[in-house]
């Protein structure tokens, strides 16, 4: 890498908050979903339990998932790399910490106001106006300590893992004000077409200046450092920067093409859904020949073997996505699973597993401490993978199921029998993955409790 790190003994208490914070938010995501996947087979297991129903146990998943697990998962990591390549200390550890603890105060709200029924009723942005103010609060504090620890750096070179993190902090703070209308906290949103515009804008741009950036800037950091090698190229990775930031931001209307949105609108969206392969195969190809014939030092590093898998998920994410803003695909897929197996691999198979592979590349590192279990990290890896590649297989095939019986107007309560068999499939594989949670969260506390070794560079 083009840097020059320091030596220096550091702490790192808040990308070690981070972690603990995103090690236990899974298990809770998890469990949701794990629930609401049964709710799936057993509609009525909780009918009398008002705030188990499956219209609060969902967006309680969806959402730990996003700010639960995965965000501070990867903002561990970028926490931790962030004074690395800087060579400097991180602006306020104590700010850090604050923000954590403020983060999970937040998320606490997020979930008792979700089961209680209190929400604003809109994919991605269902949380209500108090909780909508907190997240906002606490990106708005990581972005002070991140660009604040920025200005304060000895190392003139930007590495691009520090423009993705930056960026991608700063324009979740604009994009989840604005797709959550935080400027009317009555109703959190507009009327008509206007808010479906305004809400697919922030509900694709969660995962596209948000989750994207985010786990770029891991892979980008971890990559050349556990193959010992520099990075690929570093003109190519602002290309892949600048086109995304570019090109991702037009693209959620896409999920609108059957409602009467502006033709130009829609036709941006196809376009610049398409040209998302200029981004993604920057940043892939950059990786993977900064990786070329060094996969054996991969598959040693268990954090490495995580972020490398969710590069290879990030590509089938990105082609699927590419395709189905077609509206000839979309004729098949949309409004139905299809797209809940899409949002698996994204979310799950992509920045998931990069943010566990930050975890524990970092783990040892920010705690002074080795990893308690190898063994168990490669047995999550596997759970993990299995999970996410059977969630594909089978929700892709119930949404081709539905997709097909719908398009030759067949109604929906004849094809839910068919369906059943999947939704149990569904359900094992949500155990498998939940348990790979309570796993991971197991190998972390116990490296956490272990004694003392050698310090991990």
């Amino acid at each position: 890498m083009t840097t020059g790190e320091s030596t220096q003994i550091r702490t790192y208490p808040t990308a070690l908050a981070f972690c603990i914070t995103s090690f236990f938010w899974m298990g809770v995501a998890t469990f949701m979903g794990l629930l609401g996947a049964t709710f799936l087979i057993a509609p009525d297991l909780a009918n009398n339990v008002s705030w188990l129903f499956f219209g609060r146990v969902r967006p309680v998943h969806v959402n730990m998932v996003l700010f639960g697990f995965v965000t501070p998962g990867l903002l561990a990591t970028a926490f931790y790399y962030l004074p690395k390549v800087l060579d400097t200390e991180l602006y306020s550890e104590k700010l850090g910490v604050t923000t954590v603890l403020l983060w999970n105060v937040v998320l606490v709200a997020a979930v008792g106001s979700l089961l209680a029924g209190h929400s604003q009723g809109r994919e991605y942005a269902e949380l209500v106006w108090p909780v909508d103010i907190g997240i906002v609060i606490v990106f708005l504090m990581v972005f002070v300590n991140m660009i604040m620890t920025v200005k304060h750096r000895r190392e003139p070179i930007l590495y691009v893992s520090v423009w993705y993190a930056c960026a991608a902090v700063v324009l979740t703070s604009v994009t989840f004000s604005l797709g959550n209308v935080i400027w009317k906290p009555d109703t959190g949103a507009l009327t008509g077409i206007p808010d479906a515009i305004l809400l697919w804008f922030y509900g694709h741009n969660i995962f596209g200046l948000l989750l994207t950036p985010l786990s770029a800037g891991v892979a980008y950091y971890v990559i050349p450092r556990v193959v010992k090698s520099p990075l690929y190229s570093h003109t190519l990775s602002l290309l892949g920067f600048w086109s995304l930031i570019v090109i991702y931001t037009h693209i959620g209307t896409h999920h609108l093409l059957q409602v009467p949105v502006p033709t130009w609108l829609k036709v941006i969206s196809i376009v610049d859904s398409v040209a998302m392969v200029i981004p993604v195969m920057a940043f892939l190809i950059n990786i993977w020949y900064t990786a070329k014939g060094k996969l054996g030092a991969i598959h040693e590093d268990i954090g490495a073997k995580f972020v490398f898998t969710g590069t290879i998920m990030y590509f089938f994410v990105s082609i699927q996505g590419s395709m189905m803003a077609l509206p000839v695909v979309q004729r098949i897929t949309h409004f139905n699973n299809w797209v809940v197996a899409h949002a698996h691999i994204g979310v799950l198979g992509f920045a998931g597993m990069i943010a566990l592979g930050g975890m524990y590349y970092i783990l040892p590192r920010v705690s002074g401490k080795p990893l308690y279990s190898r063994l168990l990290a490669d047995l999550q890896y596997w759970m993990v993978l299995i999970g996410m590649i059977g969630f594909t297989v089978v929700l892709t095939i119930v949404g081709l199921i539905q997709g097909n019986a719908w398009y030759n107007g067949e109604t929906v309560y004849r094809v839910l029998p068919e369906l059943q068999y999947y939704y149990v499939t569904r359900a094992m594989l949500g155990l498998l993955i939940f348990s790979s949670a309570v796993i991971g969260l197991y190998n972390g506390v116990r490296t956490l409790l272990s004694k003392p070794g050698e310090a991990v560079s």
